[in-house]
């Protein structure tokens, strides 16, 4: 990885008396996007605002770009920065939109105009210089709004989920455009948001949060595949987590019984080095309906069907809780049929340790 281009210390915050960081860690390379995801309340924003200078953190350190920024004000900090809600001037044209920082740090008019337009051009608005931000549609704001980050030459860009006032379509287009822009400008990044799928699209690395602390950092590939406890693989995906104790070693091959009855024989890919007791979690389409009473499956009553659109999903009762399991639009299973639930192990993980559920 490239030298580290933002590095948070042990960064502690407060709101008054509550503390919402608890000694958070963080290093993002040059050139790196780094996605902060979690639900409302677990930090991500904080982080944000204390890279920003909107708050200062209670204790720890912030460098960005090899220098100290932990108590400089925002506006010494030469960050650019893409709100939620554009936070475009609704005076001024486009083209003024993006020169503005670079009026407020006094750049030569010529030039200001020769960058204003270059990044019109980058980002898909030449011809869009005079209008004014009530006459461009939501993609196009949030276009000049990331032409105005990227006008000031910052060494770090920061996005406050920039894509949740859009449609889905121009969301999706949108992010391809900022991963992008991002990559072509080669800057360092910071970007926030609560949808899984737009931060794993987006980002070189992933760091999932909760409670004010980093939970798991790692590529979107790793963190789909390997979550290290049970709140990361909930918050993935894996819906169905299955706690097992092993009753018997055959050279690559382990049989497991789970907690309240009934055995399993694991795929020799999940086993590794068990211990004698962890939890397989399994995504709904890593539990395979079968006929009830069918070998290396947990028996269980269907209790209810939704339709997903490529397949329906359903509850199933069974002695190890109530699993998620996904069947094909084919033939679907009413409530109260007994049923097996086979493992799929190619949509399964193994955690040693379930860790804290969410």
């Amino acid at each position: 990885m490239a030298e580290n281009a933002v590095i948070l210390n042990n960064v502690t915050a407060h709101y008054g008396t509550t503390q919402v960081l608890h000694g958070l860690n963080l290093s993002v390379g040059e050139g790196e996007l780094v996605s902060l995801l979690g639900s409302s309340g677990c930090g991500k924003t904080t982080t944000l605002r204390l890279l920003a200078g909107f708050l200062q953190p209670t204790g720890g350190s912030i460098s960005v770009a090899g220098r100290d920024v932990t108590g400089l004000p925002p506006h010494k900090r030469d960050a650019g920065i893409v709100f939620q809600n554009y936070a475009l001037f609704p005076h001024l044209s486009v083209a003024e939109n993006v020169g503005f920082g670079l009026k407020q740090r006094k750049v030569a008019t010529a030039e200001r105009e020769r960058r204003v337009a270059d990044m019109l051009a980058r980002v898909g608005l030449t011809g869009f210089a005079d209008r004014l931000p009530a006459a461009l549609s939501g993609g196009q704001r949030q276009r000049v709004a990331v032409a105005r980050a990227l006008a000031i030459d910052p060494p770090l860009l920061m996005f406050d989920e920039p894509l949740s006032n859009l449609d889905a379509k121009l969301r999706v287009d949108m992010r391809v455009e900022i991963r992008e822009l991002q990559k072509a400008n080669n800057r360092t990044a910071i970007y926030v948001t609560h949808d899984q799928e737009e931060a794993f699209s987006i980002s070189d690395r992933v760091a999932i949060m909760n409670a004010g602390n980093i939970v798991q950092l790692d590529t979107p590939e790793v963190l789909y595949t390997r979550p290290v406890n049970a709140f990361v693989a909930r918050f993935v995906g894996f819906d169905n987590l299955i706690a097992m104790r092993v009753i018997r070693r055959d050279s690559a091959k382990v049989t497991a019984a789970l907690e309240n009855g009934g055995e399993i024989v694991l795929d020799e890919a999940l086993t590794g080095t068990l211990p004698e007791r962890f939890t397989i979690g399994a995504r709904p389409e890593g539990l395979t309906l079968t006929d009830a009473g069918s070998a290396n499956a947990i028996a269980g009553t269907t209790h209810m069907r939704s339709y997903l659109g490529r397949a329906y999903q359903y509850k199933i009762e069974t002695s190890a809780g109530v699993l998620i399991a996904n069947g094909p639009l084919q033939n679907p299973i009413d409530a109260g049929q007994n049923v097996g639930l086979a493992f799929d192990f190619a949509h399964c993980c193994i955690l040693e340790d379930a860790g804290e559920t969410p």
